[in-house]
């Protein structure tokens, strides 16, 4: 799981510098951007190993969704209205339940 939680450190990263990258007008952030998405992924694949497929992208994209939801919120000043809290608590909320109640992983 520290693999995995790594991986989505750097997703988090590296789509909070893609925002900033500007379509990869920016070298900095674009180079800083490809990174993370690399680094991740390479994360990725080894929590892979001992986590189930379906278990470890649902955590990694989950979490990243709410990271980002609340990285966009405080720092690029992105509105998010109750229907997006919504839908980012259900997807949350998927994930714990995946992780904690399936057993079909």
């Amino acid at each position: 799981m520290y693999y995995l939680a790594i991986a989505i450190v750097l997703e988090v990263v590296g789509t909070s510098f893609l925002k900033a990258a500007d379509g990869f007008t920016n070298l900095i952030p674009s180079s800083l951007g490809v990174v993370g998405y690399l680094g991740s992924l390479y994360f990725l694949s080894l929590a892979l190993r001992t986590v189930p497929l379906g278990l470890a992208y649902a955590v990694w994209s989950g979490v990243g969704i709410a990271a980002l939801s609340l990285i966009g919120y405080f720092y690029y000043k992105q509105s998010i209205d109750v229907m997006g809290l919504v839908g980012i608590a259900m997807i949350v909320g998927g994930v714990l339940v995946i992780a904690t109640l399936s057993k079909t992983l």
